[in-house]
């Protein structure tokens, strides 16, 4: 199997690390040169990696071709390719629906949108696509898990929350930071940090069947720490903060 990449940046860079340390087999991964710096970074550390100039020539050699370029340079670029039936494609374009890429592509090929966030260079994290399909769902399950939605519209919902990830970072590093300016080493308190959401994080996941409202209960005692952090941030009204941020990129998503 020969893949190729259209756009060369973050996600790109972290899928094709995935990919690298699975089970899939492929002969070849095609890139653009859109980002010289990461293109030259994942051709120095893979062996199976070439360099193209020319988005065209990704198209005519790959097997599998993903898109993963902005929604403007997405509208300009996909029109003028020429795309192949027995191909598939995998759109990583946040706002650019399944109707338009079938109008851009021309041809009647698989074409799903999934969103892969950066953790799957580690082979973690969840990878919604949509619509339903199998080969795609056993591809992604090797370097993450995949979640299969079946309705387009109710997959923007999860475009959106992908959209709080840099605020979930941007919070890691102000209680960081607020270690260090405690006197506390930087590298002392970044690593306290990140081990404890992550540990926290992975508790999460155990107890995902669970109703989540159960862990926010657990984790408090009567006029405990945690209680009074919990009351602290609502009464910041933090948490509809997040709700109305959500709110606000879905609608943005959903703007046309």
């Amino acid at each position: 199997m020969k893949l190729g990449f259209i756009g060369t940046g973050k996600i790109s860079s972290s899928v094709i690390t995935g990919i690298s340390k699975s089970t899939i087999k492929y002969n070849k991964i095609y890139i653009s040169s859109r980002n010289k710096i990461i293109a030259k970074q994942l051709k120095k550390k893979l062996k199976k990696i070439s360099i193209e100039k020319d988005n065209q020539k990704i198209v005519d050699n790959c097997n599998w071709v993903f898109l993963a370029v902005t929604p403007m340079v997405g509208k300009k670029i996909i029109k003028s390719l020429n795309f192949r039936s027995n191909q598939t494609i995998i759109s990583f374009i946040s706002t650019i629906t399944i109707s338009e890429l079938k109008k851009m592509i021309k041809v009647k090929a698989d074409i799903v949108r999934a969103i892969p966030l950066p953790p799957i260079s580690l082979k973690k994290g969840p990878v919604p696509i949509c619509p339903a399909n199998k080969k795609v769902k056993n591809f992604f399950n090797k370097i993450g898990s995949t979640i299969e939605i079946k309705n387009e519209k109710q997959s923007i919902n999860f475009w959106a929350t992908s959209g709080m990830m840099a605020s979930y970072y941007e919070m890691l590093k102000a209680m960081s930071e607020w270690l260090t300016k405690k006197g506390v080493k930087r590298d002392d308190t970044q690593k306290y940090i990140t081990s404890l959401f992550s540990a926290l994080s992975e508790d999460a996941v155990l107890n995902s069947k669970k109703d989540l409202k159960h862990l926010v209960k657990e984790s408090q005692t009567p006029r405990g720490l945690n209680e009074q952090g919990l009351k602290e941030m609502k009464k910041r009204r933090v948490y509809k903060s997040i709700i109305n941020t959500l709110n606000s990129i879905y609608k943005r998503l959903n703007k046309k």
